[in-house]
C-alpha cells in the first residue's frame, strides 16, 4: 500500500486547547479499494518517528481478486503493517515469506536497503475476503538509517493488553498504559489500538512529547468537539487528554520523541540527505538494489518526478 499515489491530506483548525491539528485524509478508489493518506500532511510531516500513515480498506475482495503490491524497494525506515481483518502475504529480499493476520505485526527495517511485496494468499483469492489495517512508516534516527535490513513477525499472543472500564488496548510498539511491547524499536515511542465501548472514556497520557490519534472507525469528542470517523488528531503536549466514545469507537493512537531533524521523503525512500535518496533512485534504476524477492518476477519501476 505504501507505494499507492494518495493525495494530500486535508488540515482542519481544531476550536478545542486539546487538539493542536486537525487531518482530514482524503480517500482514494483504486478499484473498490479505499485508500486514506493520513501522514504526511501540509501541516504535520512527522509525529515522533511516524513520518507515513495509510489506512486502507475495509473493502471485500470478490472471489479471484485480492491485493496485489509488486515488489518495491525502501530505505531509511521501518515499516509496520497491522491489519484488522484480512490477511497479507509478505515477502522480501531477505528470504521472508510471512503472512500476517488480525492482531498480529510485522515490523520490517529497511536501513540501507529491503525490497519487497505484499499480496492476498492465493488459496484465500478462491473465496470472498476482507481486508482493512493500518500501514505505517517510522523514520530512523541518524544513528540507524543505514542499519542492516531486518524482518520480525510478532504474533497477537506477543502484544501486551490493557483492559478496564469498557476500554480493550493492544499496544504494538513501545510503551503505553503502563504495558511495554516486545517489538525493538530504535527511538522512543509508542503505538496502540484501542476499542472504546458505547458511551466510555479513554484518556490519552502526557508521558510522550508528541501524540497523535486516528479514529478508525465511530466519532469521538475532545473537549466538547466532536471529530468523525477517519479524522487524525494531533494533541496538544504537557496534559492528559480525554477521548470521549459515545457511540463507541476504534482508535490508534500513536507518538514519540521527536525526530532528530527534518526527514526527505521520495517514493518509498526516506532519509536525513536528499544525496542518499538520489542515491536510492540510481541503485534501483540500476540494478533493483542487486537483490530478488523469492518467488517474484515483477517489480514497481521508478517513478518519473523530482
Amino acid at each position: 500500500m505504501s507505494t499507492l499515489d494518495c493525495t494530500e491530506p486535508k488540515d482542519e483548525a481544531a476550536s478545542c486547547k486539546a487538539v493542536e491539528t486537525v487531518i482530514v485524509p482524503r480517500s482514494r478508489d483504486l478499484g473498490g479499494f479505499d485508500v486514506r493518506r493520513v501522514l504526511p500532511s501540509a501541516k504535520r510531516r512527522m509525529v515522533g518517528p511516524f513520518v507515513f500513515l495509510d489506512q486502507f480498506g475495509p473493502t471485500v475482495f470478490k472471489a479471484g481478486q485480492g491485493l496485489d503490491v509488486r515488489p518495491h524497494p525502501h530505505i531509511g525506515l521501518a515499516t509496520l503493517t497491522y491489519l484488522l481483518e484480512g490477511a497479507i502475504v509478505h515477502r522480501d529480499s531477505l528470504g521472508t515469506v510471512r503472512t500476517i493476520e488480525p492482531g498480529a505485526l510485522n515490523w520490517m527495517t529497511a536501513g540501507r536497503g529491503i525490497v519487497h511485496s505484499e499480496r492476498s494468499d492465493s488459496e484465500l483469492r478462491k473465496r470472498a475476503q476482507p481486508l482493512s489495517g493500518l500501514q505505517i512508516w517510522l523514520a530512523l534516527p541518524k544513528a540507524h538509517e543505514e542499519t542492516d535490513p531486518t524482518f520480525t513477525h510478532y504474533a497477537e499472543s506477543d502484544l501486551p493488553t490493557m483492559e478496564g472500564d469498557g476500554v480493550h488496548a493492544r499496544v504494538i510498539a513501545g510503551s503505553l498504559f503502563g504495558r511495554t511491547s516486545p517489538v525493538r524499536t530504535f527511538s522512543d515511542l509508542f503505538y496502540a489500538v484501542a476499542n472504546v465501548g458505547k458511551g466510555k472514556t479513554l484518556v490519552v497520557p502526557a508521558e510522550h512529547e508528541e501524540r497523535g490519534v486516528f479514529l478508525i472507525d465511530g466519532p469521538a469528542v475532545v473537549d466538547g468537539q466532536r471529530f468523525e470517523a477517519y479524522t487524525f488528531l494531533v494533541l496538544a503536549p504537557g496534559r492528559d487528554v480525554r477521548i470521549d466514545a459515545p457511540e463507541g469507537a476504534k482508535i490508534a493512537l500513536l507518538g514519540g520523541e521527536p525526530m532528530d531533524g527534518p526527514r526527505h521523503i521520495f517514493w518509498n525512500f526516506v532519509s536525513s540527505s536528499k544525496e542518499r535518496i538520489e542515491q536510492a533512485k540510481q541503485d534501483w534504476t540500476r540494478d533493483r538494489f542487486g537483490v530478488q524477492v523469492p518467488g517474484e518476477t515483477e517489480f514497481i519501476p521508478l517513478p518519473e518526478g523530482p
